[in-house]
Formats: structure tokens, sequence, C-alpha cells
């Protein structure tokens, strides 16, 4: 048998760490009731900025004696992390860390996030899971193309992958050409990416022409960025694989947080490592299972930079009901977008994975598109820009939109203008693609 294929055996293999990742809900409880407490002791003696918040709650660590008690702790939000920048979250010092990452810092100062040795075998642990999860086995190729550096995507795959003993190609972003060859030359089995990558891909790939269906790739671990069910279809048809979502953030760990098994039935979130909330985010109270809100997120295990109900600002749903996999970590259904990527639009909310459920997969329509936000008055509109497909011929243009917008409004239940464009208009992006194009006057 080649030394690079997995063994029959791996395949059979259910689960990767299947004592944790079949826990009964009641010992998961209680590990992580015990490790919140760990949590808290940590940071209350070694955060500063932290012990102030929780003495102005008038809350202690040993006032948490039930998982529910976590409701009496301060959120934490990413202005924290900022308001002090670079280290001041830090529950050790910067001589005893083993890496730095930081976000790009595009809205101000970036958020600087550090991790211990033990820290960061963690992180590879649980992206390992999350591979396993996926489909991924031992000896298997991965073609990583997540950005490599600063952003934790590229390093967090590549660790991962390593530690579940697959192989890894690490290309990074960029010369999506050159990716096309490497997926022909080495036979990935696995391919590492943003969705709207994955499609930039696939398109370089046909322009090629080239078929990566008939390729050696059979799994996609797609993250970083909002997508919709029809993104996963378009993506799946083109390339000849399955679709996973990886869920991640910086300030909680990087990618690995949560991720779907080959069910495609919701990420299950690593409970033995974090503790997942749902919250109204107009009042910050817990919502019941299975009920809309947004995601909060506690760090059970980090030592580096212990994160207390970190409001991740993306609306989703969770579940604790058993997936038909066995695991019995809970799961968090789709995240469906972000409370600061929302548009009201004529009074109307409107997240832009809505418009993409629309437009991906109509006939004649790429799925590359932008959204264009706009202010006329006091309301703001939003335009849409979408290519053709290759060989559409420019007379149909005007029918294509009008006919988008039409189905916008049906489904959407907004009026927006559509300019259907030629092949290649619209800026692909190595990284996470940019969907908004916001030119609202800014606020002085």
């Amino acid at each position: 048998m080649d030394a690079a294929s997995p063994t029959e055996a791996g395949r059979e293999q259910r689960f990767l760490h299947a004592e944790l990742e079949t826990m009964p809900r009641e010992k998961i409880a209680a590990l992580q009731l015990r490790r919140l407490r760990d949590t808290l002791e940590n940071a209350y003696a070694h955060v500063p900025p932290v012990r102030r918040r929780l003495d102005e709650a008038g809350v202690r660590p040993s006032d948490v004696r039930r998982l529910e008690d976590v409701a009496l702790l301060p959120f934490t939000k990413k202005t924290d992390l900022r308001d002090n920048f670079p280290f001041g979250l830090f529950a050790r010092p910067v001589a005893q860390l083993a890496r730095l990452h930081a976000s790009s810092g595009t809205t101000g100062k970036p958020t600087v996030v550090g991790y211990t040795r033990q820290d960061l075998d963690q992180w590879a642990d649980l992206m390992a899971r999350s591979l396993f999860a996926a489909g991924a086995r031992p000896g298997d190729i991965v073609h990583n193309a997540y950005g490599y550096g600063l952003f934790t995507g590229g390093l967090g795959a590549h660790y991962g992958a390593e530690r579940l003993g697959a192989v890894v190609v690490p290309v990074s972003g960029g010369g999506t050409e050159r990716q096309v060859d490497l997926l022909q030359d080495f036979g990935a089995r696995v391919l590492c990416s943003t969705p709207s990558y994955a499609l930039a891909i696939a398109e370089a790939a046909e322009q090629q022409g080239v078929d990566l269906r008939r390729s050696r790739l059979r799994i996609g671990l797609f993250g970083a960025e909002p997508w919709s069910a029809a993104m996963r279809r378009e993506i799946e048809a083109r390339i000849g694989l399955k679709a996973v979502d990886v869920y991640g953030l910086s300030e909680i760990m990087g990618p690995g947080v949560a991720c779907e098994c080959e069910c495609q039935d919701g990420l299950h979130g690593w409970e033995d490592h974090f503790l997942f909330e749902v919250i109204d985010p107009d009042t910050g109270v817990p919502v019941p299972e299975g009920q809309a809100g947004e995601l909060v997120i506690t760090t059970l295990t980090k030592q580096a930079l212990p994160m207390l109900r970190y409001r991740t600002r993306d609306i989703t749903r969770l579940t604790t009901e058993r997936c038909a996999c066995g695991r019995t970590h809970a799961r968090i259904l789709r995240i469906t977008g972000r409370n600061d990527d929302m548009l009201i639009i004529r009074g109307v909310n409107v997240y832009p994975s809505q418009i993409e459920a629309v437009l991906v997969g109509r006939a004649m329509l790429a799925p590359h598109y932008q959204l264009v936000v706009t202010r006329e008055g006091i309301l703001d509109e939003v335009a849409i820009e979408v290519e053709a497909q290759p060989g559409v011929p420019a007379d149909d243009y005007a029918h294509l939109g009008r006919d988008l917008a039409h189905h916008v409004k049906v489904h959407v239940g907004i009026s927006t203008r559509v300019s259907v464009l030629e092949p290649g208009r619209v800026a692909r992006s190595q990284g996470k693609a940019v969907r908004v194009r916001d030119l609202r006057p800014k606020e002085s």
C-alpha cells in the first residue's frame, strides 16, 4: 500500500477521540463546570482588567457553583482586546508564550492573541479532531490554501493536519492557477480554504480546461466567512467533494472551535474546551435552546488568553440533540450572519447570506457578487453587482437582473437594483471575501 494512502482500518474508525467525543451530557457538564472554575481563577488572578470587571459586578470565582452561573459574569467584546492592546488581557507574561497571532486591524487596532505551548498543543488536537470528523484520515494529502501568517487559519489547519497524521501541502492563498496544478500533481484528498476561494480555484480550473470533479479531492474544510447552503451546493457541484463547515475565531482559538461531521447537520462545538451560549443580542439574556440569537463562547482550557463570555456577533442556534454520527457535543447550526453585518433596508433586517442564498446557483449567473450599500436621504439602499456566466450574451443581462431582483423581493423582502456584469468584473479574494461595499457617508 502507498505510504501516503490511509489504511482501511483508519477509514473505518468513527472517532478520533472516542471517549471525549461521545461523553454523556452529564459528564460533559461536570467537566465544563470544573474547567470553568479553573478558568475564572486563572483570569481573576492574572488579568487585572478582568479582575476589576468581576469586582465591579460583585462576582468572585467561588460564586460560580453551577454552569448556569456563567450568566453572572460580564461579557467580553472585541473592543476589550483593542482597549487593552496589545497584551493587557494576557494571563501569562509574553516571554512565557510560544506564539502571537493578530487580526488585520482594518477597523482600528488589531486584536492580538497569544498562546502557550499547551494552548498550541490543544489547538492542534482540536483541529485534528475537526478534520477527522469531516472525513479526513491519517495519510491523506491536505492542500492548505488558508493564508499563513498572523491570520490563524493557515497555521491552525496546518498543525491540526500534521497532528492527525496527514500530509500537508502548505500552499497558502494566491497563485490560483498553480493551486490547480498542485491539486492534480499531488493528488490531494482534502482542500482547506475559505468557501469563496474554493470557488475561485474551481473557476481557474475550468478556465484551464481542468475538471476537478475527476481529481482525488473528496473533502473540503471551509470556514472563516459565512456561507449559505446554496454556496455549499455550488462548491460541491463544481469540485466534486463534500463541503464541510469549520468554525473558529482568533479571540477564542482559531479554526477548530467547532466543525461539521460527515452528516453536515450542524457544527459540533467541542464542549470539553468551550462553553457555548446563545443570547438575545439586544438584552444579553440567554435564549432557550433552538432559538436564534448571538453566539457567546467562554474558553475552558486556554492558559494565555482566557475569554469569559466572548460575544462573537455570530447569529445561530444551538441544539444538544444527539447527532446521527454518535457525537454528543452540542451542535451550532449554520451561522446565518453577524450582528455587525446586518443591514436595515427600508425597515427590513437583511443579512448578506440571505441574498447569497437566492443568488447562488441561478441559471446563467456566476456565484461572484458584491452588495453595494448607499444612503438615499435617511434610508439605506442596497444594490447587487453579480457576474454573468461565461458565454451568456450581453443582451440577456438586463432580463437576468430583473429576474434576480424579483426573486430577492419575494424571498428576502427588499427591493434592490441588480447590475449583471461581464465575467471577471467582481474582484476575487484569496482569503475572506469582501461581500459588502459600503458607500454610505461616514458619521463624524
